[in-house]
C-alpha cells in the first residue's frame, strides 16, 4: 500500500483520536474524528484512502481522496449534483453558514465548501446569493 491508494475500510471501535479501522480486512489503521463529516458506527463498511504511512508502523486513512485537486473535483461534482436535484436549483448554504450547518447538510467541512463554491463561481456554474447558492441555468 502507498499514500493515495483506495482501500476498503471496516469501522472498528472509537478511541479518543477517532475510529480504528480494518483496512482491506487485513491491517489496522486510524481514521481521525476531526476529519469526519458523516456518522459512522462500528461495523460500517466504507471506501477510504491511505493518507499517511507513519514511522511507527501505523497507517492513517481518510474518507476523501488524497490530494487537493481530486478532493476539489469530487466536491464540485457533489455540490452540482445537489443543486441539480433541487427543484429550485438552490442550496441554502453560503460562506457565512455555520460549519455545523454545512457539515450536517452536505457532509463537508466549511473550508472545503468555501473553496468548492469559489471554484464553481469562477467557472460561472453558480451564483452566490445572500441566502445561498444557485445553479446557473444555460439556455440550449
Amino acid at each position: 500500500m502507498k499514500v493515495g491508494d483506495k482501500v476498503d475500510l471496516v469501522i472498528g471501535r472509537i478511541s479518543r483520536l477517532g475510529f480504528t479501522v480494518l483496512i482491506n480486512r487485513d491491517i489496522e489503521g486510524l481514521l481521525y474524528k476531526n476529519e469526519l463529516y458523516v456518522k459512522l458506527a462500528e461495523g460500517d463498511e466504507v471506501v477510504g484512502y491511505i493518507k499517511k504511512m507513519r514511522e511507527d508502523g501505523g497507517i492513517d486513512v481518510s474518507l476523501q481522496p488524497i490530494g487537493f485537486k481530486k478532493t476539489l473535483v469530487a466536491n464540485e461534482i457533489k455540490i452540482l449534483n445537489i443543486l441539480k436535484k433541487s427543484e429550485e436549483k438552490f442550496l441554502p448554504l453560503h460562506d457565512k453558514s455555520s460549519p455545523d450547518d454545512i457539515k450536517h447538510q452536505i457532509n463537508m467541512s466549511k473550508k472545503a465548501f468555501k473553496s468548492t463554491i469559489g471554484g464553481l463561481y469562477r467557472l460561472k456554474l453558480i451564483t452566490i446569493e445572500s441566502d445561498g447558492i444557485r445553479l446557473v441555468e444555460f439556455i440550449s
